[in-house]
């Protein structure tokens, strides 16, 4: 590679250079007959070849540099090579969630109007009896055997790869402004986009991850999340892949996660605050310990405090649990330790003032600005709020990725160009505020604020307040609007609040519910910014999206809370 070319598959080889005997990944496998746990593993010596092999076959067939390729392969071996052999000949992955549905898969292909498909056999018939991507795509792959007459299997694909291995580097001299992947946003707060990777975008993320978490080669990594178990082989850390549905972390069985975590004495977990939270209550019940764990890095919404609670327990001590703050479109912005949480923010959160998700990461600026749902073209400083307000979050550095593919009013939505010191700011979607120690308090997503006749209210300030009733497991302020738009891509200026409320398991009875309403209805009435919300309607469990299982889906609150107001 070119000295001034950044490939952020260069991390792969150097590895496989400094431990090639080391493992780079792990996979679990558990007998259903039996509930015997397996493991299959890989060095980094054997990733690096297969990826080689695949990525000369690739490019042999024409998927190279630049050729948008949809990846639709189970997290496993195969996953990883294709994932760095793709990044290897410079291809562009295109990521996206197999759960979100079909309707929003078809958009996300159509959007980014892939060339070359490489996918289960499930995937493929999917492809072919939906008609994904039909107008755009020439190459398929298929992992696994070959169901329609169109295409090559991988194990083609790598014989070919294999048969060209004297032809020497096939490392792309990629640029670090260069597309490197297509990652799409969940859809759980709208329509998925396509957010636009560059190398240096992920070049920055690893640095990131090393500086601010102590990532070191050597350690190895329970991996719970595909995209983020990528990182692993760049970083020097083993992937163990537990035996999970990777699209419905909330569910995975905490056996195999503590077994996966154990059997290989791992030092990091990433995992969603839905498998943190049912985890440690497993955990609590069983007495179960992560005696090796380093750290736990949980990400894609705010982990509630009881929840980091419960968790500690199964760590040793001193060992923290952090909550990075940030989006597919700029991750990590800030970060906070589960000690800081626990010992500190988690009272002020309890009295309404929101969730703190801690100080901005090294170079990222943080900015907090007027509230405003249109376009806002360049960047002015007259655009901040005063200190303490609650404003949209805007973020620039080098983790932010510029634009959406093929979306450019979604791009002209979300992004700020700085015209004066360079850059571009990304307008979160959320909305916080700084304290005086410089910590970033998030407050909730922007469309869901709820604008009534007289104020303002933000979800979590509000929902805190409500959660801390020991019968309730969470809440979501909805807004119940008067017309027949219910849409909350804008906020309404006249809407009714409307507090939704998931109890824990077992508290259901009728008598117990009118208890609970005027129980919370009182707790409500303590706080100036609680004190308007009159109407509680109990759901017995909440919607919540598909990559994290933690988010809730709000607008689908919203549709159901209108039609049981209306009754």
């Amino acid at each position: 590679m070119a000295s001034d070319s950044i490939n952020i598959a260069s991390h792969l080889p150097r590895m496989a250079r400094l431990q090639p005997d080391e493992t780079a990944i792990v996979v679990q496998k558990v007998s259903r007959a039996t509930r015997r746990i397996r493991y299959r593993s890989w060095t980094f010596a054997r990733l690096d070849e297969e990826s080689d092999a695949i990525a000369r076959g690739l490019a042999r067939i024409g998927v190279g540099r630049g050729v948008r390729t949809v990846l639709m392969v189970k997290p496993g071996f195969d996953f990883f090579a294709l994932a760095f052999a793709l990044f290897k000949v410079g291809a562009v992955p295109v990521l996206i969630d197999p759960g979100m549905g079909v309707r929003n898969l078809k958009a996300c292909l159509a959007q980014a109007a892939p060339e070359a498909f490489i996918g289960i056999p499930k995937a493929h018939a999917a492809r072919v009896v939906l008609g994904w991507g039909r107008a755009t795509l020439r190459t398929f792959i298929s992992v696994g055997p070959r169901l329609f007459p169109k295409g090559r299997t991988l194990s083609q694909v790598r014989r070919i790869g294999r048969a060209r291995a004297n032809e020497g580097s096939i490392l792309a001299a990629t640029r670090a402004d260069e597309t490197a992947a297509i990652l799409f946003t969940s859809g759980s707060t709208g329509p998925p986009k396509g957010a636009v990777y560059t190398h240096g975008v992920f070049e920055a993320q690893i640095d990131l991850l090393k500086r601010v978490y102590g990532i070191a080669p050597g350690e190895r990594d329970v991996s719970t999340f595909p995209l983020f178990a990528l990182f692993g082989p760049a970083l020097g850390m083993t992937s163990i892949v537990p035996d999970m549905d990777a699209t419905r972390p909330g569910r995975a069985d905490p056996r195999r996660i503590v077994a996966a975590a154990n059997d290989w004495n791992a030092t990091n977990m990433f995992a969603s605050p839905a498998l943190i939270a049912n985890v440690g209550r497993w955990g609590v019940r069983r007495g179960a310990k992560f005696p090796t764990l380093r750290r736990a890095i949980s990400a894609g919404a705010p982990a509630s405090p009881e929840d980091l609670e419960r968790f500690s327990t199964t760590l040793s001590p001193g060992v923290e649990i952090f909550t990075p703050y940030g989006a597919t479109e700029a991750l990590p912005v800030a970060s906070i330790a589960s000690g800081e949480i626990l010992g500190e923010t988690a009272a002020r959160t309890a009295q309404g003032a929101g969730t703190c998700v801690g100080r901005p990461v090294p170079g990222v600026e943080i900015e907090i600005i007027r509230i405003v749902d249109e376009p806002i073209p360049q960047w002015s400083d007259d655009l901040r709020v005063a200190p303490g307000e609650i404003g949209e979050i805007a973020v620039k550095g080098p983790v932010v990725t510029r634009e959406y593919i093929h979306r450019p009013d979604a791009t002209a939505l979300a992004k700020i160009e700085d015209r004066v010191r360079g850059g571009v700011y990304h307008r979160m979607g959320d909305v916080g505020y700084l304290d005086d120690a410089g910590r970033l308090w998030f407050c909730g997503r922007k469309s869901h604020r709820v604008v009534t006749a007289s104020e303002t209210l933000f979800t979590i300030p509000c929902e805190r307040v409500f959660d801390s009733h020991p019968a309730v497991r969470r809440t979501a302020l909805v807004a119940i609007v008067p017309d027949d738009d219910a849409s909350m891509t804008r906020a309404p200026s006249s809407a009714i609040p409307v507090l939704c409320v998931e109890l824990e398991p077992g508290r259901r009875r009728p008598r117990e519910l009118e208890t609970i309403r005027l129980e919370l209805l009182e707790i409500g009435s303590r706080y100036a910014h609680t004190r308007a919300i009159h109407t509680i309607l109990f759901h017995r469990r909440f919607p919540v999206d598909i990559r994290h299982n933690a988010k809730i889906g709000r607008e689908t609150l919203a549709l159901w809370a209108k039609r049981r107001v209306r009754r």
